[in-house]
């Protein structure tokens, strides 16, 4: 018998939406028309929290909180971050659908831990209104965990608080935080899990840490793909990750050895 009861998984960029484009293209879009040019590297640094956070820790940064200075003439303001998380709550409805695919060895390594009585839950950086849309996808492509929550469901609470994986454990009725495993592709979800008490995995190919297309990374020489890897795995070990797995299959091997 496993002592694993349940994996709770992160959406994009480790079940679906292969590098997590979807709410990247968005920001930086979203950015744009305020007239800021964040970097790939600042776009993608908070990625995993709830987005009107990580549109306030992008703003916060000193590259482009001195540009918005020069831009604006002014310091940011909490208006500045809600209308743009209006502009980008718009925008990502628009675009969700094309990135929901649902990432290689997802709906095998599923059915594998429903076969080992493992539920599944699941957590989210975005709002239950975009997760309709994800869902969605995600189920006419065959996956569909137990539970899900956003951080609508927590008091607008999002990663790196750990309330959701403590909603999915009560959805699914699990006793110890022991008995569970968080995935995700993200510092924030590595966060996630350690404040829940739970064992945090880090994903690395699809992750929003890569940041590569499939092709992109398919494309990348021997030596290259272990820059890679070990540049992603490094930014899980120091966000505290517990084990790091290169795709979703690894899943299984854990919680055989556990």
């Amino acid at each position: 018998m496993s002592k694993i009861k349940a994996v709770i998984f992160d959406w994009a960029g480790t079940t679906v939406d292969y590098g997590c484009f979807a709410p990247v293209q968005t920001f930086i879009e979203v950015f744009n028309a305020y007239g800021l040019s964040p970097t790939m590297e600042e776009t993608r640094k908070p990625m995993g929290m709830l987005k009107i956070d990580h549109i306030r820790t992008m703003l916060n940064m000193d590259r482009l909180s001195e540009e918005f200075i020069k831009k604006h003439n002014r310091k940011f303001n909490e208006d500045d971050v809600k209308t743009m998380h209006d502009r980008f709550s718009d925008m990502i409805l628009k675009v969700l659908n094309k990135h929901s695919d649902v990432k290689p060895y997802v709906l095998e390594t599923v059915e594998e831990l429903k076969k080992m009585n493992i539920k599944i839950g699941s957590t989210t950086g975005y709002t239950d209104k975009m997760m309709k849309i994800v869902t969605d996808t995600a189920k006419s492509q065959g996956y569909e965990p137990d539970a899900w929550f956003s951080p609508d469901s927590t008091n607008k609470m999002g990663r790196p608080y750990p309330y959701m994986i403590f909603k999915n454990m009560e959805e699914l009725n699990i006793k110890s935080v022991d008995e569970v495993i968080k995935v995700g592709d993200t510092v924030s979800d590595i966060l996630e899990g350690k404040n829940a008490g739970v064992i945090s995995v880090g994903i690395i190919e699809g992750s929003s840490e890569m940041g590569l297309t499939m092709e992109e990374y398919n494309n990348l020489s021997k030596e290259n793909k272990e820059k890679e890897i070990e540049r992603v795995k490094k930014t899980y070990k120091n966000a505290g990750a517990d084990y790091i797995i290169n795709d979703i299959r690894g899943i299984i091997d854990i919680i055989n050895d556990l």
